[in-house]
């Protein structure tokens, strides 16, 4: 059943909690996802066979929450994911991200490595405001958000994506490939080799860039973004059942 829980900003976040034993798994979802996508409800189902505390939520201007999405930006969601982690969960932790809920899933590593016990990343999408959408902005379009006027981007997936001054600003506060990532727990990240949102390249930088002393890509060929056929998915569970146990 969908709960509410409300941020220290003020933001009402939807989420639901499926209690089990540690550590608890945490689902951050992609941009303009909710908690009710295909990976977040059989990860679900997943934990609660296995006997897992689940914890799956909806970031503010997402599914259930409170706000838009044109008032968001990566370090608002981030403020969600950290207070939700804080006042629903206990103890250890295993961060599993899809997309751009993959940097959040490596800013909550980053900001809570004594609970973060293993990290599973899906197609992650770190610092794409910057790489992604400033880096291929024209001229015009960079002026456009200078200015304060939103950007508006084709989706494979959905309407177009609109891109404010906030998000590209407020995405420079949590970018993660420009420091040392230091992630010193199991990780493993998935990446389809068919993927037009987020590149091959960008896993294989991910991978070269962070470290830690049990960190492994897997490339499935031909896998598109949405990762959520039954082999991925399988692959997905199998990714976190090794992280928990290697975690000890």
């Amino acid at each position: 059943m969908t709960e509410f829980l409300t941020t220290p900003q003020g933001r009402r976040i939807a989420y639901v909690k499926t209690e089990g034993q540690g550590p608890t798994i945490v689902f951050c979802g992609g941009l303009k996802s909710d908690m009710e996508g295909t990976k977040a409800i059989w990860l679900e189902d997943w934990a609660r066979a296995q006997g897992r505390a689940y914890l799956r939520f909806d970031y503010s201007g997402h599914g259930g929450s409170s706000g838009t999405f044109e008032e968001g930006s990566i370090a608002d969601w981030h403020q969600d994911t950290i207070a939700a982690v804080t006042a629903l969960t206990d103890g250890p932790l295993i961060a599993v991200g899809s997309s751009m809920g993959g940097w959040q899933a490596l800013l909550l590593a980053r900001a809570m490595t004594d609970r973060v016990a293993g990290l599973v990343t899906i197609a992650a999408a770190p610092d794409f405001t910057e790489d992604g959408y400033w880096a291929g902005f024209s001229e015009d379009q960079k002026a456009q958000i200078t200015a304060g006027e939103p950007v508006f981007l084709p989706s494979d997936y959905m309407e177009p994506y609109v891109v404010t001054k906030k998000m590209i600003v407020d995405g420079r506060k949590c970018l993660v490939l420009r420091d040392p990532l230091n992630l010193p727990f199991p990780t493993r990240f998935l990446q389809g080799t068919a993927d037009t949102a987020v590149s091959t390249e960008t896993a294989i930088r991910l991978l070269d860039h962070a470290t830690g002393p049990d960190i492994r890509l897997t490339l499935v060929k031909d896998a598109d973004h949405r990762f959520s056929d039954d082999t991925c998915l399988s692959l997905i569970g199998a990714a976190v059942a090794e992280v928990i146990a290697r975690a000890g």
